[in-house]
């Protein structure tokens, strides 16, 4: 459990908020690269860590993150013209360019030369793995980019699921790192069978080889976050063999959930404000891997369909999430299509900020309680002057890492699966988070 002070601690990311400052030294998804494709296109709304922001694309292709407000007299800029390498309010004229420059005051006599002192908030980007990233930082604090893990090479097939939650980042995050409910929550769609790993089906079910409903969890510490296997016993050779998931979680939003045997999966919470988050579901693959619009199909993420051009759901907790009780009494397990969905209804019936004093955990939340522990002393340390967990010195290179999945003989290092040589040189002792017992705190 933890205290409304931890919590708010944990929660909170607008303006001065600690949360939110350490994850402003971090590069963060502004939008996906499909939004702002066109050189002087239209213009997207955007909104990060409780700030208004606007994005485009200008006439010689380069991205531009900026205030989404005017700085004449504060008209949004997300309707304004996107032309001549600038965006142009409606109102007066006055445009800005991605760096922030006002290059052009058409309201004002030119001899004024105001625009010369006049400044536009602008953010540095950079475009990677289908996404705009954006730095919100210092600019003496900002590290280097790196392409995310989803993103090893230019050759990389990415299709993205989009969607917005009306509910706090952590929240949502905690449900990306919770192995024990998808045996529950998801049955349905994750159904035992007898497989060798996690293998999509025909009818898109993703099949997983063990009837295992609680998992015995273990985590490891990292540099740049934690680590933690969920242990199930296997249809086949339980005796000697364990069939094992790892998740990775890369803070502050990005977690590597285990992949199956078509593609790799991602999930990255986006922190707009204190209680909504942009929810980002990434299928990426080397190979054939799964085309965009059957992957947002298969989550009920369709654009037009499932969501508004906004990314507003049209499955709410005021329609109950179109749930259908027929289907539940035929045995579909919850009644709610697509998985994302079906964790959105969890994720916001616990609130907007869910009271995290009156929580009665057990030996499945094992990796929960260790991320707060983390992400607490992490923000912590941060209003110490020390540098934002996963960045300076000791940051690995995020294409390196990787979730795991599959059946293992019992002897096996679970700590060792999926990781690279560099992750592993990186840490010399164990590096175990301490055991927590059943109903934990």
């Amino acid at each position: 459990m933890l205290t409304d002070a931890e919590n708010n601690l944990l929660c909170r990311v607008e303006g001065e908020a600690a949360m939110g400052q350490m994850m402003r030294r971090h590069w963060l998804p502004a939008c996906m690269s499909e939004e702002v494709r066109e050189p002087d296109g239209t213009p997207v709304r955007v909104k990060l860590l409780g700030e208004d922001l606007v994005a485009f694309r200008d006439t010689e292709g380069r991205l531009g993150i900026v205030g989404e407000f005017c700085p004449h007299r504060r008209a949004s800029l997300v309707y304004g013209r996107n032309e001549e390498c600038g965006l142009r309010c409606l109102y007066h004229g006055w445009k800005v360019d991605v760096e922030g420059n006002v290059v052009e005051m058409a309201s004002e006599p030119p001899e004024s030369r105001m625009a010369e002192k006049v400044k536009h908030v602008a953010y540095p980007t950079q475009e990677a793995g289908g996404f705009v990233w954006v730095y919100m930082g210092p600019a003496a604090e900002m590290p280097a980019f790196q392409s995310p893990a989803f993103a090893p090479n230019a050759t990389t097939k990415v299709s993205i699921v989009k969607m917005m939650v009306p509910t706090n980042w952590a929240q949502i995050l905690e449900g990306a790192i919770d192995s024990a409910h998808s045996s529950s929550l998801h049955s349905t769609d994750m159904p035992p069978a007898r497989v060798n790993s996690n293998t999509v089906s025909n009818d898109g079910l993703w099949q997983r080889p063990s009837t295992d409903k609680a998992p015995r969890l273990q985590v490891q510490l990292t540099s740049y976050g934690l680590r933690y296997a969920a242990i199930r016993r296997p249809i086949f050779n339980a005796a000697t063999h364990n069939y094992i998931r790892t998740t990775v979680y890369v803070a502050p939003i990005t977690v590597l959930i285990p992949p199956n045997n078509k593609y790799s999966l991602v999930q990255l919470s986006a922190p707009m404000d204190d209680t909504n988050t942009m929810f980002y579901f990434v299928a990426w693959s080397d190979g054939e891997g799964i085309d965009q619009e059957t992957f947002r199909k298969l989550c009920g993420a369709q654009v037009g369909i499932d969501v508004d051009h906004e990314y507003r759901k049209v499955r709410t907790r005021e329609n109950n999430y179109k749930q259908d009780r027929k289907a539940m009494r035929l045995g579909d397990f919850t009644g709610i299509r697509g998985i994302p969905n079906q964790d959105m209804a969890m994720w916001e019936t616990m609130g907007k900020i869910a009271d995290r004093s009156n929580e009665r955990l057990g030996a499945s939340d094992v990796a929960i309680v260790q991320f707060r522990r983390l992400m607490l002393d992490a923000v912590q340390r941060f209003q110490r002057g020390e540098p934002a967990l996963g960045t300076g010195e000791q940051a690995l290179a995020h294409v390196t890492l990787r979730s795991f999945e599959g059946v293992v003989p019992k002897e096996s290092n679970w700590r060792t699966l999926g990781a690279s040589a560099e992750e592993l040189a990186s840490y010399p002792g164990e590096e175990l988070a301490p055991p927590v017992p059943a109903a934990a705190e």
